[in-house]
């Protein structure tokens, strides 16, 4: 593991991350588990993939570790996705 892949940093990039959630209100649950989290600039849901996907815009560094806690919190899982270096 690397300090990329543990931590969402901040930027225009943000870190995405795949998530077991299915419907809106599901969805919903884990918005309000990550608004409690500070630093968050931006939380974006992708409804057209599957699995859903979110992708976190923070103005701090946030650890991925206190997302997915959040999140298991809400009752929902949430992945996230690798980084692709070109």
């Amino acid at each position: 593991m690397s300090y990329l892949s543990e931590n969402v940093i901040p930027g225009s990039h943000g870190k995405t991350f795949g998530t077991n959630a299915k419907t809106g209100k599901e969805l919903e649950k884990i918005l309000h588990a990550l608004i409690n989290i500070g630093g968050i600039k931006d939380i974006i849901i992708k409804t057209d993939t599957y699995p859903r996907e979110f992708t976190i815009h923070s103005s701090t560094v946030i650890a991925v570790r206190e997302i997915q806690n959040k999140i298991r919190s809400a009752g929902f899982h949430a992945i996230p996705k690798r980084m692709l270096l070109l």
